[in-house]
Parts: C-alpha cells; structure tokens; sequence
C-alpha cells in the first residue's frame, strides 16, 4: 500500500468475514454470506476491486473464478489506521493523541500503569 486508505463500514465489514475465514475465498461464496444485504453480485464486485486498490485484499484468478485472500492481517490494517490519524490529525505527536482522547478526563492511576509497561515494554524493542 502506497497511501493509506481507511475502509469504509461495508468494506470493513467485508474484510472482517474474510480475515474470519481460513483460506481464499470466491465472490460466490461472500455472496451467500452476505445474502442478508441483498448485494448483487456488480455490488460485492466494486466492493471488492476497492479493497483490492486499497492494498489490502489481494485477488487470484483461478479459471473462471477470483479467489481473494487478505493482503493484510486485521493487526496490520488497525496499526496502519492508527498510525494515519496520528499522523493526519496531530503532526505525528502520540502525545498530542493522548491528550485529545482523555481531553482532560485524567487517566487512572491503573490505564497510567498499564500505558509505562507498554512504553517499557516498547523500549526494549528498539
């Protein structure tokens, strides 16, 4: 993926079924899963072909049919996400995030605990 993309409720709610499923699947088979919506198979297709451009659905041709396997783990896809809105929206600065998110709230002594282990945790990593 060059530019993140964030995905739409529909696309997300796609990608969540197949990162659910153990192997590729078909747009037969996303079809009946998703029977309920009343999608059409034009519908699923542009919706798939999406996600696709976006980097995160990669698709096979096999005969006649598309298999479609994640290009991404659900884990990835929420890490690029989280990364673009602390990019996007406060210059980069997780600090500035934090803030915003608590807005003044304060934060529990245990959440405060739990965020120093994660930093430590974090710095041993680098």
């Amino acid at each position: 993926m060059t530019r993140f993309q964030s995905l739409s409720d529909s696309e997300m709610e796609i990608m969540k079924v197949i990162w659910e499923m153990a192997g590729p699947v078909t747009t037969s088979q996303l079809l009946e899963l998703f029977a309920y919506k009343g999608w059409k198979v034009q519908t699923l297709s542009t919706f798939l072909t999406r996600l696709t451009e976006k980097g995160v659905l990669r698709a096979e041709k096999r005969g006649k049919n598309k298999l479609y396997s994640p290009a991404l783990t659900q884990a990835d896809y929420h890490k690029q996400e989280a990364k673009y809105v602390i990019d996007s929206m406060y210059h980069g600065s997780l600090l500035d995030f934090l803030a915003a998110f608590y807005g003044g709230q304060g934060i529990s002594k245990t959440e405060l605990e739990e965020l120093k282990h994660w930093f430590e945790q974090e710095a041993q990593h680098d």
